[in-house]
């Protein structure tokens, strides 16, 4: 049985490999790739012997997944699974896992890292100092006593808002799922939103999501108000936040994911809106995260191959 590892997962090859030999010893002959192509016609001959790929966020559309007819088993490093071609797996029967939880901490890291980038004015009082200047203009915001919005309460947004209590922020929730859990209080999505003085999305990428957040929403905000996306690009309608922003409807925007993977347009008019802070779509990128997503893609292989699939999406 053939695994190929059609694109780096953020771990050195060695490491990486040695893991894969750990996990699963001499039960399949291993292929790895160090680079990344996003092509069909490249994917399908990266994949087309293997009986499991393991991939992070390379585009399996279904072309691809019908190109990879000896396909059986797909361990996705990853938590969201919006660029793999799920109904054509289904159609061929391939199992697909997941690796939810590797990126928890990671996240919820960055969504507070940026926050208080913004909140504090952190970039241009770095500028201000090195200029010889003074903090005059650049006073900003404490987050004890605000309200703090998590939309979407996984695990992820759990620990986002775990936090924002340690912070002595006040937490409303908004989610499908209702959990209980201290310090937290579910409301309604348009309460939340008219509420909250920082609003942090943690919703999987899927029908119900696309465009959650638009024009209508914005506007229930208050106008000093933060919005921080570190989801899915695709859960806020771009062009209603740029205006947003512009327009000074809300305050500030922290965004770390887009329509489309990084590299960006520098021309985007979201990249020039006023008081927006950007990351190219790190959030799950720290060297603790990736280890902790390689020994889960390569336990749900182990767990394939034992006839009991983990994690598993469909």
């Amino acid at each position: 049985m053939k695994l190929v590892i059609i694109e780096p997962l953020g771990v050195e090859q060695q490491k990486l490999l040695a893991m894969a030999a750990e996990a699963l010893g001499d039960r399949v002959e291993i292929v790895y790739y160090d680079t990344r192509v996003t092509d069909t016609a490249a994917l399908i001959e990266r994949g087309k012997d293997a009986d499991i790929i393991a991939v992070s966020n390379l585009p399996m559309n279904a072309d691809v997944i019908k190109g990879c007819e000896k396909l059986k088993f797909l361990s996705v490093a990853f938590t969201g699974v919006d660029h793999i071609a799920i109904d054509q797996c289904k159609a061929q029967g391939v199992t697909v896992s997941n690796c939810a939880g590797y990126s928890t901490a990671a996240v919820a890291d960055l969504v507070f890292g940026m926050l208080i980038t913004l909140y504090r004015n952190v970039i241009p009082c770095d500028a201000r100092c090195r200029e010889g200047g003074t903090k005059d203009g650049l006073i900003g915001f404490e987050l004890e006593g605000k309200k703090f919005g998590v939309v979407g309460t996984g695990a992820i947004g759990l620990q986002v808002a775990k936090i924002a209590n340690a912070f002595g922020c006040e937490v409303l929730a908004y989610s499908r799922t209702k959990k209980d859990v201290p310090g937290v209080t579910y409301v309604e999505l348009d309460e939340l939103l008219k509420s909250c003085d920082i609003v942090s999305l943690h919703t999987p990428l899927n029908a119900e999501t696309k465009g959650l957040i638009g024009k209508e929403q914005l506007a229930l905000m208050k106008p000093t108000a933060v919005l921080i996306n570190t989801a899915r690009g695709p859960v806020v309608d771009a062009e209603a936040l740029t205006e947003a922003l512009n327009n000074d409807v809300i305050a500030g925007a922290c965004v770390d994911v887009f329509d489309k993977e990084p590299p960006l347009d520098p021309a985007l008019p979201l990249l020039s809106a006023k008081n927006i802070l950007v990351t190219p779509h790190i959030a799950f990128a720290t060297k603790e995260a990736l280890v902790k997503r390689a020994v889960i893609v390569f336990a749900n292989v182990d767990a394939y191959l034992k006839g009991a699939p983990q994690n598993v999406i469909c």
